[in-house]
């Protein structure tokens, strides 16, 4: 995950990613340590179609609108970088919301 994204993971106000894949690299029920961020725990992993994406499906990925969804993703994941590469959508809750100050 971004760094420019962690803040909106804490605010719970991002609880979906997608990512370009060959095969899913994460399964439900994994919770993964992200350096800076903290734990997040796979929920749901589904391949979806690019002209599925809905504006629902923007918002939970910390999106104001899904046209803005697509110009992030042809951004980070140009045509070269997707051949060969299906388009997965992770859901994933943010499990570390305690403030920094009270984490034993």
């Amino acid at each position: 995950m971004k760094k420019e994204y962690y803040d909106a993971i804490r605010a719970v106000t991002k609880t979906a990613t997608l990512r370009f894949w060959k095969r899913p690299m994460v399964q439900v029920g994994e919770v993964h340590t992200v350096r800076g961020l903290g734990r997040v725990r796979i929920e749901a992993v589904r391949r979806v179609e690019l002209t599925e994406l809905t504006e629902a499906d923007a918002q939970a990925d910390g999106f104001d609108s899904l046209p803005a969804l697509r110009d992030a993703l042809e951004q980070y994941y140009p045509p070269e970088r997707r051949k060969d590469r299906s388009l997965y959508q992770v859901r994933f809750t943010y499990l570390d919301a305690r403030p920094r100050a009270a984490r034993p």
